[in-house]
């Protein structure tokens, strides 16, 4: 361990290396820049921002914010983003001027302060690398950002220029928020044209990394024919990738670790029109609940020096985790860089995809646990982007609530769905890739009938798919939502492989899938007017007549 004063005197020397932040509005500022994370960890516990666990591992608590908050996301609309955005509830428009106004109320409270300054970049492919600058007020967000974004060699931080600048200070809150034209004193904003992503309000440290994410979302595919995926990669030995499609708590950083496949991200990634598989991120931000060595080692043995523990509460009179609690939230994350995984492609890109695995937490017990998709219903399904909240997860849900997610991802999403579910359309086709729905929720019933499917099976199913076993049996096709079903599966219980089987009244059964097929069609209906009649052909059936005649 260095002493404290040679942290101090690595501080002090990177702070007089760069300590004009000027052009930016921060006036006498004590900025310092690209510190490693064993100075950031040491500042701070130093500033009673943080604890670390017994291991060694840097804890906070993002206070008020746990999680995102959507509702305070917004886009500058100007004439860049006017014809191209798809505005609405997800994608809601805030002036240039008020922008300008926010940034200048933003740079004023952070003048004066210490600051942290990170520069790192995103796009693991050369070719569509992105310099990105960010700027925080907390050390613990500077860490965050340093595991979470693609490190750069110090003799790259010689004469480095970014792309795009985030600019993040979650102290600050906004007064008379209406009067900006948002919403409350937190604010998550893009600015397109002056390539400017704004969080205040929130110590939530996910905002600064899918600001960026989101800015991609546009950029990739509007300037680069590239389509951006709110997914997880790996490659196998043959080279074969997989991409992981999911929603939070779906799986997609539990499955894609696998010792037998190289991990090449997370969570984020881009497919280029040369068929290239990439990360856009360094790092992995996992959810931590319930974590166990036992079913999820990598993640848990990731979870040392260097790692980021979010919101988790320690076990009484101890420095251990608690990872059962969720007193503070369900929420409970981890950031590491990715090299805490000991199997990772480096770098973090791949070609020739193989398998697209949609992943669903269906609380209703409805869906199978595993299916192959047409070309219709992947692009139905990925539109759809399905999966269940259950009780507890947030206030007021008692019972399962069916979520819809365009994409798998529309929080990120600036462009309409249609635009990104043709281009995976195309590719899918082009690279002709297998498409599964895999179902990681409950089977024998719904959530408090039925049981969470164990994640023994699901992994044995996504084996048997990676090594091409589910090529040689027989389907059976679903008599409601058409998916076609193997009959056999290595490792997993015939009899789970047909919902239906696992429910003690099928009558039940068809009862609950009917309704879960009319939620489809409800959050499909603004789709409707963009969606081939391919697409339609995907949806479930919800006549009865037609269900009695697949059945």
């Amino acid at each position: 361990m260095k002493t404290k004063e040679l942290i101090m005197e690595e501080t002090l020397m990177k702070t007089s290396k760069h300590n004009d932040l000027s052009k930016y509005g921060l006036k006498n500022v004590s900025a310092h820049w690209n510190l490693n994370g064993e100075t950031l960890q040491k500042l701070t516990v130093e500033k009673g921002m943080g604890t670390e666990t017994e291991n060694g591992t840097l804890c906070v608590n993002t206070g008020k914010f746990t999680g995102r908050s959507p509702k305070d996301r917004f886009l500058v609309k100007d004439d860049y983003t006017k014809d191209k955005v798809w505005w609405g509830r997800t994608n809601k428009p805030l002036s240039p001027e008020n922008f300008d106004r926010l940034y200048d109320e933003v740079a004023s409270y952070l003048s004066g302060k210490e600051v942290y300054v990170r520069d790192a970049y995103v796009c693991a492919d050369p070719e569509y690398r992105m310099n990105v600058r960010t700027i925080t007020e907390y050390p613990w967000s500077n860490f965050f950002v340093k595991n979470m974004f693609l490190r750069l060699e110090e003799v790259e931080l010689e004469g480095f220029e970014e792309e795009w600048m985030v600019l993040c200070a979650p102290g600050y809150e906004a007064e008379n928020p209406e009067s900006y034209g948002i919403r409350a004193g937190n604010f998550s904003i893009l600015n397109f044209t002056k390539k400017i992503a704004l969080v205040a309000g929130s110590a939530y440290t996910g905002e600064i990394k899918k600001g960026i994410f989101s800015a991609l979302n546009l950029i990739l595919p509007s300037e680069k024919n590239v389509l951006p995926m709110h997914c997880s990669a790996n490659v196998g030995e043959k080279g074969d990738t997989a991409i992981f499609f999911g929603l939070s708590g779906t799986g997609k950083t539990t499955l894609s670790a696998d010792p037998d496949r190289k991990l090449i991200g997370d969570d984020e990634h881009g497919w280029a029109a040369d068929n290239t598989i990439f990360n856009f991120e360094g790092g992995c931000y996992a959810k931590v609940i319930d974590l166990s060595e036992e079913n999820e080692p990598d993640i848990y043995r990731a979870i040392r020096p260097g790692a980021l523990l979010e919101n988790i509460v320690f076990k009484e009179g101890t420095r251990e985790v608690d990872y059962s609690d969720s007193s503070i939230t369900q929420n409970t994350r981890v950031s590491y860089p990715i090299e805490h995984i000991d199997n990772i492609q480096v770098p973090s890109f791949a070609k020739n995809p193989k398998h697209i695995f949609f992943l669903t937490c269906d609380a209703f017990g409805v869906l199978p646990p595993v299916s192959k998709l047409t070309p219709g219903q992947a692009a139905y399904h990925f539109i759809s982007g399905y999966t269940a909240k259950v009780a507890g997860t947030e206030a007021g849900i008692n019972e399962p609530v069916p979520s819809f997610s365009a994409c798998f991802g529309e929080p990120f999403m600036p462009l309409h769905p249609t635009v990104y579910a043709e281009m995976l359309s195309k590719k899918m086709t082009d690279a002709g890739v297998n498409v599964w729905l895999i179902n990681t929720g409950w089977t024998g019933g719904p959530y408090g009938v039925g049981s969470r499917i164990k994640l023994k099976y699901t992994r044995a199913m996504i084996s048997s798919i990676l090594e091409g076993e589910l090529e040689k049996v027989d389907y059976e096709q679903h008599p409601i939502f058409g998916l076609h079903m193997p009959k056999y599966c290595k490792d997993v219980p015939s009899e789970m492989l047909d919902p239906m089987n696992t429910w003690l009244q099928k009558g039940a059964y068809v009862s609950k899938a009917i309704q879960l097929a009319h939620s489809f069609h409800l959050n499909f209906d603004k789709f409707i007017n963009q969606a081939s009649d391919e697409i339609m052909h995907g949806a479930p059936l919800i006549d009865a007549h037609q269900i009695m005649d697949h059945m």
